[in-house]
C-alpha cells in the first residue's frame, strides 16, 4: 500500500493562526512596513511658524505644528525604514534654517 502526497495542495490551518502572527512573518500577506516618528525642533526666536511651514513640506512629513512649551515645532513623519527617517532629519530637516535642535521620538507599538 502506498500513499500519494499533493505537495502543491494547500494546507489547511486553524482560523486563529493567522491573527496570532504579525503581518511582517505572515507567508501569505505582503507588508510595507513604515515607521513613524514625532521630532520636536527648537528654533532661534521667532522662527517657529517659518520652520514648521518649510519642515511641512518635506517629502514624508505628515504634520508640522508650531506649539508652545519646551519645543516650538512637533512634526509627524512616516519613512520606510529607520535609516530612511534618519537621512530625513539628517539631510532634510536638520537643514531648514531657524533650527536650533531636534530630538526624533520613533513610534513604537506596545502590547501587553
Amino acid at each position: 500500500m502506498s500513499a500519494v502526497i499533493a505537495l502543491d495542495a494547500p494546507r489547511r490551518r486553524p482560523a486563529s493562526f493567522d491573527q496570532d502572527i504579525p503581518l511582517c512573518i505572515r507567508p501569505d500577506v505582503e507588508a510595507i512596513m513604515t515607521v513613524s516618528a514625532y521630532i520636536l525642533i527648537q528654533t532661534e526666536v521667532g522662527k517657529a511658524a517659518q520652520v514648521a511651514r518649510e519642515v511641512a513640506a518635506i517629502p514624508g512629513v505628515t504634520s508640522a505644528e508650531d506649539v508652545t512649551g519646551p519645543y516650538d515645532v512637533i512634526v509627524r513623519a512616516e519613512a520606510q525604514d529607520i535609516d530612511e527617517m534618519g537621512q530625513m532629519v539628517v539631510a532634510r530637516v536638520q537643514a531648514v534654517p531657524g533650527i536650533t535642535r531636534t530630538l526624533t521620538c520613533p513610534v513604537v507599538h506596545l502590547h501587553s
